[in-house]
């Protein structure tokens, strides 16, 4: 993966490249698999620039984890340029290996597209979802573009159908932290991270509301915990108290997402199927 500058002001080459958001590592990975050429010559970081000097930098080449191991299955793409794919994710599946669920995750599903595309791409997950969770997961096609992802806010919309009479919209603000409990669980705590969740009911059915949610922070299990601590469980739910007999993930699915592109500076807005989880409030 190569980028492309023209030089407008006197600096060392280190210096601009901070400031194009090139982290230390992804600098110091340039030097060992990478380029950086200015004028049509290689240079290294300690290079001074002058106005107009033209300099090319060539990412490193990544390698994937022996740990990955890719398998094709169909994705459902909902966007790819040449820095980023968005994808939607079903219900019971990891975005990456887990301890308890080491292979055919998401990331080894798209290394196998990867591969299958001749693309020479390590996957890089940007927006993590639950194994249980559906919808949309951002992934960035190396280390640099998902270390300037990370600077950057983006908006994640979710639909959910959950226990009891919502309130026709609300904010719940409770911070999180661990549940000291668990090594998975988590709980409204005082001494835990801010965390706010904005909510709106749709519907009510016989003692279930379908609501849409908009995240304004963005903690481990956050409206899971968020709703639990309310007294509105999510459906399906087991750990956070919502299970159900007819439903063995919880019934929730990131459908909506916008965020501004960190290499085109345009405005990317995604949204996925929501009739999943529609079609199944309107059967209960």
């Amino acid at each position: 993966m190569q980028f492309n500058y023209t030089i407008r002001n006197p600096q060392m080459l280190r210096t601009f490249l901070q400031e194009q958001g090139y982290s230390k590592n992804t600098i110091s990975a340039i030097k060992h698999n990478g380029a950086l050429i200015v004028n049509g010559q290689t240079e290294t970081v300690r290079k001074q620039l002058q106005k107009d000097d033209k300099v090319e930098v060539h990412l490193a080449q990544e390698t994937a984890s022996h740990n990955l191991i890719p398998f094709e299955k169909t994705l459902n793409i909902l966007y790819e340029d040449e820095y980023l794919l968005i994808v939607s994710k079903e219900a019971y599946q990891n975005c990456a290996p887990s301890r308890e669920h080491k292979h055919f995750s998401l990331a080894e599903q798209i290394l196998g597209y990867f591969k299958q595309s001749r693309q020479n791409i390590v996957p890089h997950i940007v927006t993590r979802i639950d194994r249980n969770t559906s919808g949309i997961v951002v992934v960035a096609k190396h280390g640099f573009l998902h270390h300037l992802m990370a600077n950057i806010h983006i908006d994640k919309t979710y639909l959910c159908v959950c226990f009891g009479e919502m309130k026709a919209h609300g904010i719940i603000d409770a911070p999180i932290a661990r549940d000291p409990a668990s090594i998975i669980t988590r709980q409204v705590n005082p001494h835990g991270k801010q965390a706010i969740t904005k909510y709106r009911r749709l519907d009510y059915i016989s003692n279930y509301s379908l609501c849409e949610i908009t995240l304004l922070t963005g903690r481990t299990h956050q409206i899971r915990v968020h709703f639990q601590h309310i007294g509105h469980p999510i459906v399906g739910d087991d750990l956070y108290g919502g299970g159900h007999s007819c439903y063995k993930h919880q019934l929730l699915r990131c459908f909506k997402i916008s965020f501004m592109h960190p290499i085109y500076d345009k405005k990317i807005e995604i949204q996925d199927r929501y009739d999943a989880i529609e079609n199944i409030f309107n059967m209960i």
